[in-house]
């Protein structure tokens, strides 16, 4: 996958964390902007080699409340 490829990857599966963050959470957009892109998952995410982009929103998102609980989360097993 080429770097463009990648960003266009990421501007799809990046919104609806946010969303579930600003619902979840009751904060505004900017902060769960903020938070997300400031967190270790994000970091691993936007590394296309780490292949986390592989996962759903859903999954991401509930790797990210892991992280946000404890520091760290695990990889889902895949089916």
């Amino acid at each position: 996958m080429n770097e463009d490829q990648f960003s266009a990857m990421l501007a799809v599966i990046v919104p609806p964390i946010i969303e579930q963050i600003t619902k979840n959470s009751n904060v505004s957009e900017n902060t769960a902007i903020s938070r997300f892109y400031q967190s270790k998952l994000y970091e691993e995410l936007s590394d296309e080699k780490s292949k986390l982009w592989h996962y759903g929103p859903m999954t991401l998102y509930t790797m990210y409340q892991d992280e946000l609980l404890t520091g760290d989360y695990d990889y889902p097993e895949e089916a």
